[in-house]
């Protein structure tokens, strides 16, 4: 078998890859553990879902697998370390939720702007529009090429943080976005959007150091792990009032329990990661991911050869043509 399919796929898609290879659709292999490891022997590549982990134990059932896509643009339940030391290659899109991240981010943002009023000179509480404000973008990730073209659009000032970036780089220029310090940026952003890619290096960046200092009624949505952020310190700047309210896609279980900073902290809007998922950025990213497959497995057809591990973030078409011509390429951010 070449491909072993878990995550449900756009049909055209599923099609494209049985017009040229050996696949077996097993959804149901996502809820049994057991049956996974005993269908994965002659598998050499398998798209799988979030809820899939796919760790050391799993790939000594797998000696032939050399390739796991996965739609989303997270690694959640991926041992990549395990996947280096194996040979397996994961793929992952790498901007198909681009545009899907953005819109969210933007709506995101106009509701809170109007929903949260501030108290305004003549001391009237009212809205704000997005088109006045100054908005940070933490982390230069390919949605936030996407979103700073979106408020410009709306006439607002942009600015942004990347730790990975400096100041000088061509980056800033080409996506129109100042670049700024992480403290600047929250002392001057009214509306800010995180989407640092998460690194453990980064764990609580957004603390004490530098929440304490953002903008008064600053509003907030994050699309990046809450590892983040410092819950204590965020549920400070939340509860005191000095940021008006933020919006997560995501966050870690149990951030929002009794005994917890967080819990009953009415400023706070949770969304279980809906963000980048749309009927549209599915398929760009089944695309991607089914164009690499089938790269990998061209390239490694009739070699006993499995070359290093290595993560590949593929960028699928904007559409989706009926016999794609292989795998495109495109931008990669950190």
């Amino acid at each position: 078998m070449d491909v072993l399919i878990i995550e449900p796929l756009d049909p055209e898609v599923m099609r494209w890859l049985v017009a040229r290879h050996s696949v077996r659709y097993a959804p149901d292999l996502a809820h049994d553990r057991h049956a996974l490891r005993h269908a994965l022997m002659p598998v050499r590549a398998m798209i799988i879902p979030p809820s899939v982990a796919l760790d050391g134990d799993i790939l000594q059932h797998a000696p032939v697998l050399r390739a796991v896509g996965r739609l989303s643009a997270g690694a959640e339940n991926i041992d990549l370390d395990a996947c280096t030391r194996a040979g397996v290659e994961v793929v992952r899109p790498a901007n198909a939720s681009a545009a899907a991240e953005a819109e969210f981010a933007i709506g995101a943002l106009l509701q809170m702007l109007r929903r949260v009023p501030v108290v305004n000179a003549e001391g009237l509480l009212v809205g704000r529009e997005l088109g006045g404000s100054t908005v940070g973008l933490i982390g230069m990730a390919p949605a936030a090429r996407t979103m700073a073209q979106l408020l410009g659009a709306f006439g607002s000032r942009v600015i942004g943080y990347d730790p990975s970036l400096h100041a000088s780089d061509a980056l800033w220029n080409r996506w129109k976005v100042e670049p700024a310090g992480l403290r600047e940026l929250l002392e001057q952003a009214e509306a800010v959007c995180v989407m640092l890619t998460y690194f453990t290096r980064y764990h609580g960046l957004l603390g004490e150091r530098f929440l304490p200092y953002c903008r008064p009624s600053q509003v907030l949505v994050s699309l990046s792990p809450s590892s983040l952020f410092d819950e204590a310190v965020l549920a400070e700047v939340l509860g005191s009032g000095r940021m008006s309210a933020a919006w997560f896609d995501s966050m870690e279980p149990g951030m929002l329990e009794p005994g917890r900073p967080l819990h009953e902290i009415d400023t706070l809007q949770v969304t279980p990661r809906v963000a980048g998922t749309t009927r549209e950025s599915r398929v760009r990213s089944a695309w991607g991911v089914a164009r690499r497959i089938d790269e990998l497995l061209a390239r490694q057809a009739g070699s006993a050869s499995a070359g290093s591990a290595s993560l590949a973030l593929v960028s699928p078409p904007s559409g989706q043509p009926a016999a794609p011509a292989g795998p495109s390429s495109g931008e990669a951010s950190g």
